[in-house]
């Protein structure tokens, strides 16, 4: 059995510390360290290192710990613990970055038309914004019932005022909503164990049947892939990050990977 290593037990211990005193204290951590769009209200540039020391719950950090408890001593072992130690903090935050990128892309349309919204409010122009940026913290069919009878009551100040508040509260709740979990220094970690011992057999769980390493990374990212483009509204999960860690990983394993640098 192996034993586990010096930064592993650092990250597990940092991790698991953090998780237990905000659960604990009941302290808002992920809604202030959490990664949000760049142009949320709340947006801190260290969010791109610190929401990944962040989990929402048990099962999250569970599953992330233990990937690194698995996964991670085996790639400390062959680099050394400064080496995998920076491997773990580029995917993460690259993982973040790449997130955030994306998540601009997605949400800068909100933001134009939030604006668009505020400097002419009238009733056509809010009923084409709830439609194009559907947000699930309020009752659909209710706010189209408003938006009708805004379209009656156009020169009401207490109907324009309404209108105003629940186009910031729309923009609010999607762009605010924090992105944390160290998922993204995790699949890398999945993704660099695949390249580096390709043909380790290893045994799931769930199903009991052994598979070598380089198919197990090849199903998570065809499973992150589909799962982003395939999402339902209740997926929270960020897929975006996990194929960003993968992706780093690569592109940083290519550049450290000597000729002779392959482990089986």
């Amino acid at each position: 059995m192996m034993r586990i290593t010096p930064m592993v037990k650092n990250i597990l211990i940092i991790n698991v510390g953090i998780f237990l005193i905000q659960a604990i204290l009941s302290l808002p951590l992920s809604q202030i360290f959490g990664l949000r769009v760049v142009f949320a209200d709340d947006f801190v540039p260290y969010q791109f290192v610190t929401y990944m020391w962040i989990h929402g719950g048990f099962g999250h950090i569970l599953g992330n710990m233990f990937a690194v408890f698995i996964f991670g001593p085996m790639l400390e072992q062959v680099w050394g613990s400064k080496r995998f130690l920076t491997f773990y903090l580029i995917c993460g935050i690259g993982a973040g970055v790449l997130y955030g990128a994306a998540d601009y892309v997605e949400n800068i349309s909100l933001k134009n038309d939030t604006e668009a919204y505020l400097d002419n409010p009238n009733p056509e122009a809010f009923s084409m914004f709830i439609v194009e940026h559907k947000s699930y913290h309020y009752n659909l069919p209710r706010l189209a019932e408003f938006s009708d009878d805004y379209y009656k009551n156009a020169d009401n100040v207490a109907y324009q005022q309404q209108a105003i508040e629940i186009v910031k509260d729309i923009f609010s709740s999607i762009t605010n909503v924090p992105m944390v979990g160290a998922s993204g220094a995790v699949f890398g970690i999945l993704m660099a164990f695949g390249m580096l011992f390709p043909n380790t057999q290893l045994f799931l769980l769930f199903p009991p049947i052994p598979i070598k390493a380089k198919y197990l990374v090849l199903f998570y990212g065809l499973y992150e892939l589909y799962s982003e483009f395939s999402r339902t509204s209740g997926d929270n999960v960020a897929h975006l990050a996990h194929l960003g860690g993968m992706l780093i990983a690569y592109i940083l394993l290519k550049i450290w990977q000597k000729d002779n640098g392959r482990f089986y």
